[in-house]
């Protein structure tokens, strides 16, 4: 299913990648199930970054990352693997802001060593009181003589457990200061004030944690009170890789929802001769084109640079998550109880799609992001 790689939106680049990413993935990816998940994602960051992909991550000189390449990757990772996508996508978003705002030393510092799998990455915005009202956050950076100190704690933080670099952000200012108060800083994983305060398990397990600040020495990056703007602005470059994500997820579950209907007895004949499954296969098709649309869509236009895009990123990713958990219950649904029994694929992809529809930017704000800009373009 690669057929909208032929799509004017992409480049014969393009499809070598997905054609590279396919072979890599049948190469480097079971079935199983991941006994210790931290050392299963830091073996996928080095593999990942020994293949070379890791590099369409980070910025090349002064140029963002390509976000087509970077749906391309999300789709097809996530399309075999759950934990392959995780640990590629935050090598990305982990980094993102050193890519987009770092001075030319915090770059040189750290973007190779992501880039080759050697620094695992992490993104730490959410706190225990604020999820996606960024612009009140709490934690606190101090000024300690010559240096910035951080204190407080951060919740749901992909990669908390094995980071070697984090993007925090912090109050710099009064609470009264909203957004304006906000600052980001790079952090090293090792500093002795940083602890993990709680492993938090979730449905589709990965390395995510709370995590203690104690007088943590920080490295500002992107200027004192920008914080919530780099915040914005890493985010909207990878939102549209959210949605690329939840493509692969609909994609496989409509491949397993093929074989089983194919396969599957049903009186006389198979499961696919009932023509209520040509609907449910139907509806699952349209699903995933239509998301395909959109997703290569707002990634020409992020990587054309032509305009302000937040609308067309926020579509991508609002229908693509959102259809695809209707896509995998769909299979679930077709599959009867295997599609429930722990171990079967479409199984994993139901505890695997749910939180896309809630992680960089909920489903709600994303409809708010679409309808404040429309509104704004009406009134114009």
């Amino acid at each position: 299913m690669t057929d909208w790689l032929d799509w004017p939106f992409f480049e014969p680049r393009h499809r070598q990648l997905e054609a590279r990413l396919e072979q890599w993935c049948a190469d480097n990816i079971g079935d199983g199930h991941a006994d210790d998940v931290d050392a299963a994602c830091r073996a996928l960051v080095e593999d990942l970054g020994r293949a070379g992909f890791l590099k369409l991550c980070v910025a090349d000189g002064d140029n963002a990352p390509d976000v087509r390449s970077l749906a391309i990757a999300r789709s097809t990772l996530a399309r075999a693997s759950g934990l392959a996508d995780f640990a590629y996508a935050m090598q990305g978003l982990g980094s993102g802001a050193i890519s987009l705002f770092g001075s030319d030393g915090q770059k040189e510092e750290w973007l190779p060593k992501v880039a080759a799998g050697e620094a695992i990455a992490a993104y730490a915005l959410t706190e225990p009181e604020t999820g996606s009202d960024a612009a009140n956050i709490a934690m606190r950076a101090e000024r300690d003589g010559d240096r910035w100190v951080l204190t407080g704690e951060k919740s749901y933080i992909s990669n908390g457990t094995i980071a070697d670099v984090l993007t925090v952000f912090a109050r710099t200012g009064s609470a009264e200061d909203g957004a304006r108060g906000v600052s980001a800083f790079i952090v090293r994983g090792d500093d002795p004030g940083l602890s993990v305060a709680e492993r938090i398990e979730v449905i589709a397990p990965h390395p995510l944690a709370r995590l203690k600040f104690e007088r943590v020495r920080a490295d500002p990056l992107g200027g004192t009170g920008n914080g919530f703007k780099v915040a914005m602005q890493t985010l909207n470059l990878f939102r549209v890789t959210v949605g690329a994500a939840a493509l692969g997820f609909a994609r496989r579950a409509l491949d397993e929802a093929l074989a089983f209907a194919t396969t599957r007895k049903l009186g006389n004949g198979l499961l696919a001769d009932n023509p209520m499954t040509w609907d449910r296969l139907a509806g699952m098709k349209m699903a995933v084109d239509t998301s395909e649309l959109l997703i290569a869509r707002a990634a020409w236009q992020q990587d054309m640079g032509e305009g302000d895009n937040r609308r067309a990123a926020a579509m991508a990713k609002l229908h693509a998550t959102d259809e695809a958990q209707k896509v995998i219950d769909a299979a679930v649904q077709m599959h009867g109880g295997l599609g429930v029994t722990k171990g079967a694929k479409v199984e994993e992809l139901y505890r695997e799609i749910r939180a896309l529809r809630i992680y960089e930017g909920a489903s709600e704000v994303q409809r708010m992001i679409i309808a404040r800009d429309l509104l704004k373009e009406h009134r114009s």
